[in-house]
């Protein structure tokens, strides 16, 4: 069987250095994950182009929902060419209509100002349930290379009987990427029921607590993560 590769989400520099160290395949460059993943700043972006990893950016301009308008889209288009001239190899694409499902006519105009580079659907795909057959066929008539999905669950072990039908439906057309809550203790089960290819994860631990002046006034809170190279190590011992 050929290895599995890792792809590990990060949002700061620290993070992607200790993912670069604990032996990860791939980066998916976001800001804010608390929030589920934004788009990076153009100097994070330019510093992973620097580093020996594929680097993939999140755009994603707005937390809450996969909802865009006009103004988003405009957005969108202006941070896919901002990682392109970063120097980066793809980007992290979703969008959805108002019930959830993909919104194909948004997503062909950014895969099309794509050109050229990697393509990940992320994890709006997820929010497209119970019809996830018919959000894999748009996803491959686009022209993404995987999907970034827990199965349509807060976890991809809540949500392995989807990720099942999704892996058999594809047929090698498209990769199927689980993640969510994947970590060295249960990536062995995903592993024993899925011809798996590529898993993400973050490998993080939490970042330390910030006291003074910076906690008091509303700029750091608890419960912040970051990346630790340890357990990216642990991780990939664990995929092996």
């Amino acid at each position: 069987m050929a290895d599995i590769l890792l792809e590990v989400c990060v949002d700061n520099a620290a993070s992607l250095l200790a993912a670069v160290e604990g032996g990860a395949d791939r980066i998916e460059l976001c800001s804010s994950l608390e929030l589920g993943g934004l788009t990076p700043s153009f100097g994070l972006m330019k510093f992973a182009a620097r580093l020996p990893l594929p680097a993939y950016a999140m755009i994603r301009p707005h937390a809450g929902d996969f909802v865009f308008d006009a103004n988003d889209l405009a957005i969108m288009r202006d941070d896919i060419a901002m990682a392109r001239e970063a120097g980066l190899a793809g980007v992290v694409l979703g969008a959805s209509v108002d019930d959830g499902r993909l919104d194909a006519d948004m997503l062909a105009v950014l895969v099309e100002h794509s050109y050229g580079m990697g393509l990940t659907l992320h994890r709006a795909f997820d929010c497209a349930g119970p019809d996830f057959g018919n959000a894999l066929e748009t996803a491959i008539d686009l022209g993404f290379e995987r999907v970034l999905t827990s199965g349509g669950a807060l976890s991809a072990i809540e949500g392995l009987a989807v990720l099942e039908r999704l892996f058999q439906q594809a047929g090698g057309r498209i990769t199927i990427m689980p993640g969510a809550g994947i970590n060295a203790g249960n990536v062995g089960l995903l592993k024993s029921r899925l011809p798996l290819k590529e898993v993400h994860g973050s490998c993080s631990k939490p970042m330390r607590k910030v006291r003074g002046p910076a906690a008091d006034l509303g700029f750091a809170r608890d419960g912040q993560r970051e990346t630790d190279a340890g357990l990216v190590t642990t991780m990939k011992a664990a995929m092996g």
